[in-house]
């Protein structure tokens, strides 16, 4: 089994670029995995310019603006093969993709997005932000037993052969604004925040960056 996980930067990068690279890397690890022969972990960090992704099972209707008011906004919207219903990536936000061969961590699909909303968690403590998880939904909330009840951390996952990719999507400097066009993973009743706005001001990404990596490795040693 192979514990080692190779990071990635991908800076900004388009979405549909993003989802071609990671996808050649998940198949090239399943016909690895499918071969009998050893495979590689990855953890792939990224930002995108605006974008809307609705997952697999999700509901169109949750997009509130038509193509040409997509337009106005520079965004463009993608239906995508993962998990979980609409969501909104751009500028000041990291996602995040692991494409693990979970064998390699001897954990199911349940105790693998459990031990990345804890990596979130354990990152956004280290900064006196203090979130956890919503009973019945992933992701991961801040205040869950207020009214004030607010996502700061999207996750949507796609698996096959035990072998992951997407992933999650974390709202450091974002234009939270961009979140105000659509019903967020299909809550109409729940907010969406930022670390920034959590913090009263930006965040150093590449610090960021660098805590998140080390809190995911110390989930999956």
């Amino acid at each position: 089994m192979n514990h080692n996980i190779e990071y990635l930067d991908w800076g900004l990068v388009e979405y549909n670029e993003a989802w071609a690279k990671q996808d050649k890397i998940f198949t090239d690890t399943i016909n690895k995995k499918m071969d009998g022969r050893p495979t590689e972990n990855y953890l792939v960090f990224c930002e995108h310019p605006h974008v809307y992704t609705l997952g697999k099972s999700g509901d169109k209707q949750n997009m509130l603006l038509n193509q040409i008011q997509l337009q106005a906004k520079s965004a463009i919207f993608v239906h995508s093969n993962r998990g979980g219903d609409i969501t909104y990536h751009g500028p000041g936000q990291v996602v995040g993709y692991p494409i693990f061969d979970l064998d390699n961590f001897e954990v199911g699909l349940k105790q693998y997005i459990f031990r990345i909303e804890e990596a979130i968690i354990q990152t956004l403590s280290s900064y006196n932000i203090q979130a956890t998880r919503l009973e019945g939904s992933t992701g991961v909330w801040i205040d869950v037993e207020t009214p004030g009840c607010r996502k700061i951390c999207a996750i949507g996952v796609r698996s096959s052969h035990f072998v992951t990719m997407h992933g999650f999507a974390l709202n450091v400097n974002t234009q939270l604004e961009y979140f105000n066009y659509i019903n967020p993973c299909g809550f109409i009743d729940k907010g969406v925040t930022s670390m920034e706005k959590e913090l009263g001001n930006k965040v150093d990404m590449n610090e960021l960056k660098v805590r998140l990596r080390k809190s995911i490795e110390q989930q999956f040693v």
